[in-house]
């Protein structure tokens, strides 16, 4: 073991930690010396969206301790940012194992510090905590959560006063406090407890009566409120609002997937809780298939993001990859804002550099004003606030099937997603179409734009240091050709550089830094390189593109676009 594992492990076992804290570390020792190294061998980073991890004993786990003092961190920079000042947060947490636990153990130090706490009562969806904060004009906020992640994982994301996560300069000004907390004993546990409020079915019923006043089109509701809609909550939050959701925008048809309906931490039924697998939505698409529904809908284990499931155009049920949802519900927004007089000459929407460039066409032809930032929605609300005033925000997402409608939530929600995708499928069912119909539409008259995702997993100590490797070399040694065709254009977002390597030609890049590049081939393809910022993963993103003429060319124009991804993975040796 290294001199940094013994140092830490010894602290552990001489301070004040908890008895039960102190024995499984010493069983460690006896019986798994390897997961003593793991939990020990660094701590658990708390990066610009807070921490994440694996729950445990140790400083590389998510525990009271890790989460205590990330909270004494942040009550520290609140208290020198507004001194003097009435400082209140908000805290909610998910169905995860332990977080109600860590949600009252967050509640604790921050009162403990003389911070006024708006706890809910019992869990919410991640979204609901970023509109509670602008609601009760806290401060920040702090959902326990570690969203679509295993089982074994808990974590703790941060909010500033306007709802989105943590940004420049807050975002590393709250680091440097929290990596200050060099003891438990710096930590403030208790003895403000009279500060704690409770929350509850008031911020409920603020959230939902929000939540309607996106809908475009009611009285198309009103006409199809009987279609068929499965909804599963994957043992999540989801459950405690989007029924009422759906009942609130008029909808009366609705199937809630039984077998998923309880939260529970284990998530019994899946092997990860995350909407974008297929396997996770399989008992979903089983019940929409036997109920012959209109839509499927799941969403992950705190609701910020949202999976669908629809027949296609040969009446086969298919799940929607995140790129194709988001297409769907900005088409929407603009589309239908346009079609009924309500559009404003100044709307904008917001993407990032990695989902799909269909968005940017639509509203370039929409005359919609479209930005793309970084990953992340804390970009997308950064972005908002920067704006204000000037332009008029509607509707904001990313392929991680995450999107954002209307300015009231600064992160994703699922739950309006949900609201917003039923209400799309109401919309083109009274056109006697279905929303597979739509997108096929859409590819005609924007361009056929079609991606994948590969996430390679690089996990332990040396994980970190592989994932590094691959990028530096990528950065130094760029692939002159990919798939047969020439690479263009290199994008650098932690250098800020962009460069045609045909010409030499270079240019900045106007957006915060961030280790993802990019390569442009001569035939349009894009593939983007981005290590994850919550999971030991390293991501690549992968677009071809290309004309559309007419429907019944559709299954052989996708065939040809599938082939192409195929092609640039195998030449670019990653599976």
């Amino acid at each position: 073991m290294s001199q940094q594992i013994e140092v830490n492990v010894k602290t552990w076992l001489e301070g004040n930690y908890d008895e039960s804290t102190q024995q499984a570390i010493r069983a460690m020792q006896s019986n798994n010396r390897e997961e003593l190294e793991d939990s020990f061998y660094q701590n658990l980073e708390f990066g610009t969206g807070g921490l994440r991890g694996i729950m445990g004993v140790g400083t590389n786990r998510i525990n009271k301790y890790t989460i205590g003092m990330a909270t004494q961190g942040f009550s520290n920079y609140l208290l020198k940012t507004y001194p003097g000042e009435k400082i209140a947060v908000a805290i909610g947490h998910d169905s995860r194992n332990n977080a109600r636990f860590f949600a009252e153990t967050t509640a604790q130090v921050f009162a403990a510090n003389g911070i006024q706490v708006y706890l809910f009562e019992s869990l919410r969806p991640t979204p609901e905590l970023s509109f509670a904060i602008r609601h009760l004009k806290c401060k920040a906020g702090v959902v326990c959560t570690a969203s679509h992640n295993p089982k074994e994982y808990n974590g703790y994301k941060a909010y500033w006063s306007d709802g989105g996560q943590l940004v420049p300069p807050h975002d590393k000004n709250v680091i440097k406090e929290v990596e200050a907390i060099q003891s438990v004993d710096d930590v403030k546990w208790s003895g403000g407890e009279a500060l704690i409020s409770l929350i509850g079915k008031e911020l409920d019923a603020a959230y939902i009566n929000m939540l309607k006043s996106l809908s475009v089109y009611p009285e198309v509701i009103a006409k199809q409120h009987d279609l068929k809609i499965v909804y599963t909550p994957i043992h999540g939050t989801g459950i405690t609002l989007v029924p009422q959701v759906l009942q609130a925008f008029g909808f009366s048809n609705v199937t809630v997937v039984e077998e998923q309906s309880t939260p529970d931490g284990n998530f019994p039924t899946v092997k990860y809780p995350n909407p974008e697998e297929s396997e996770t939505m399989s008992i979903g698409l089983a019940k929409a298939k036997a109920l012959d529904a209109d839509i499927l809908l799941g969403t992950d284990p705190d609701a910020d993001r949202v999976g669908i499931g629809v027949k296609n155009h040969q009446g086969e049920w298919v799940l929607m990859n995140g790129n194709q949802t988001a297409v769907l519900a900005f088409a929407y927004m603009m589309e239908a804002r346009k079609a009924k007089g309500i559009a404003q000459p100044n709307d904008m929407v917001i993407t990032t550099i990695v989902t799909t460039e269909m968005i940017n066409e639509v509203a370039k032809q929409n005359a919609v004003n479209c930005y793309n930032v970084l990953t992340g929605f804390k970009w997308i609300a950064e972005l908002i606030k920067e704006k204000e005033g000037k332009e008029n925000y509607i509707i904001g997402g990313e392929e991680s099937f995450g999107l954002m409608i209307g300015d009231q939530i600064r992160d994703k929600d699922a739950i309006s997603a949900v609201a917003l995708l039923c209400e799309m499928a109401a919309y083109e069912k009274s056109k006697g179409k279905s929303l597979f119909d739509k997108m096929i539409e859409l590819y005609i008259q924007y361009g056929f734009y079609y991606e994948t995702l590969i996430s390679i997993t690089k996990k332990g100590m040396n994980g970190q240091q592989e994932i590094k490797a691959m990028m530096e070399g990528y950065r130094t040694s760029p692939p002159a050709t990919i798939n047969g065709a020439a690479v263009e254009i290199l994008l650098d977002y932690e250098l800020q550089l962009g460069k045609n390597l045909m010409t030499g030609e270079t240019w900045a890049i106007h957006l915060p830094k961030s280790n993802v590049l990019q390569f442009i081939t001569q035939d349009g393809s894009k593939i983007s390189a981005r290590p994850s910022g919550t999971e030991p993963k390293i991501k690549f993103y992968f677009s071809v593109h290309t004309s559309l003429q007419n429907a019944a060319a559709f299954d052989a124009t996708y065939a040809i676009l599938q082939n192409k991804i195929k092609g640039i993975i195998a030449d670019m040796q990653l599976q």
